[in-house]
């Protein structure tokens, strides 16, 4: 996907930017796109002012469109991520905008949290995690605030809505991998 960073990041900023005036995402017109943007994807849009985190939504399950996942995402992660107000026109210009694009996860299979742990990949996995009707995902980027296996469980279990020590035989977790795109 390196090869269309520059269509990537532009589909990402105009939608926010369309946002910004019409209170939609850009609407992607698909015969001008790459093959491989128009094929079925999930993304994460992260967006930061100065190195820190100004909105993050994204997709787990492929939906739509790579590309029109991209506009959509970013556009949510601009006005939309309940953490932070919506965007304001002062902050576009300096705005840094990182795409995730994500693999399709697979379930892992283990006996116990310790089994679990052993198979993590360390900077390498993005994880979902799964229980009582609650879920949570950390993608791998959040390795670089959270190194250890443990913290990074447990940590996610919080995200979920469980107990940092939750633990169930109900308990899935599924583990992808992204590309990340930024400039």
């Amino acid at each position: 996907m390196q090869q269309y960073k520059q269509i990537i990041l532009e589909t990402a900023r105009k939608s926010i930017a369309h946002g910004l005036q019409y209170h939609k995402p850009l609407t992607v017109e698909l015969d001008d796109i790459p093959e491989a943007l128009q094929n079925p994807g999930a993304c994460f849009v992260t967006l930061e002012i100065n190195q820190r985190l100004r909105g993050c939504i994204g997709s787990l399950e492929t939906r739509r469109p790579l590309i029109i996942d991209i506009a959509h995402n970013a556009f949510a992660a601009a006005f939309s991520d309940p953490r932070f107000p919506p965007l304001d026109s002062n902050e576009l210009e300096q705005l840094e905008i990182e795409v995730s694009i994500l693999t399709p996860s697979e379930e892992m299979l283990f006996k116990d949290e310790e089994d679990l742990l052993r198979q993590i990949q360390t900077g390498i996995d993005g994880l979902i995690i799964e229980d009582c009707g609650r879920r949570g995902t950390f993608l791998p980027s959040v390795w670089e605030s959270l190194p250890d296996k443990q913290d990074f469980l447990r940590h996610l279990k919080l995200k979920a809505g469980l107990a940092e020590n939750h633990w169930s035989d109900s308990l899935k977790v599924f583990r992808y991998t992204t590309e990340m795109i930024k400039a």
